[in-house]
């Protein structure tokens, strides 16, 4: 069966979610790289306001590729999670519900993400050009000047994508290795 989940996230949803689920994320994320999660954790440490609401959101970590006459984005692949590591579990306190992209996470952020009942998805490295055509619009909402980091505001329809580490901490990077090892 397919299943597909409505973002932002409820933490409703996010208990339903488990490690190794195969989902399809619809509605709207946001888009932030290393350059914008360095301003939105500086901004944080300020007590500035953010230019987004993190409360209930998702977070890509993509910096597409420029759009091609006629389409709405370019290459959108996930990049490495970990270099968002350091600013995470902040945003995770601030009510960050999901991140999507690639690689492991950090003891730090997977404690955060139990505290806050928050999910990591992983999306396929190396598929931008197929997960560009969930996209269906994307506009840039701050930090204009970062180019391609800058935040955007994604409307996805049925973006594939594989839970894990849900909110209880369970990691599939672990639990599949462990199951390959013993057999």
């Amino acid at each position: 069966m397919k299943k597909i989940i409505q973002v932002p996230l409820t933490k409703e949803e996010t208990e339903q979610l488990k490690a190794g689920d195969y989902v399809y994320l619809s509605g709207t994320i946001y888009t932030a790289r290393d350059a914008a999660h360095k301003r939105m954790y500086e901004s944080m440490k300020k007590g500035e306001t953010l230019p987004i609401k993190l409360e209930g959101n998702v977070i890509y970590y993509l910096g597409p590729s420029p759009a091609r006459e006629g389409q709405v984005i370019g290459s959108a692949g996930p990049t490495t999670s970990s270099r968002m590591d350091k600013y995470t579990p902040d945003m995770l306190d601030a009510g960050l519900k999901g991140m999507v992209g690639k690689g492991k996470r950090s003891p730090e952020v997977i404690e955060a993400m139990k505290r806050n009942h928050a999910v990591y998805f992983a999306a396929v490295g190396g598929a931008g050009a197929l997960l560009a055509q969930c996209i269906k619009e994307a506009e840039v909402v701050a930090y204009d000047d970062l180019g391609t980091e800058a935040i955007r505001k994604l409307r996805i329809e049925e973006l594939p994508a594989i839970v894990v580490i849900d909110k209880e901490g369970n990691n599939l990077y672990e639990t599949a290795t462990e199951k390959w090892r013993k057999n």
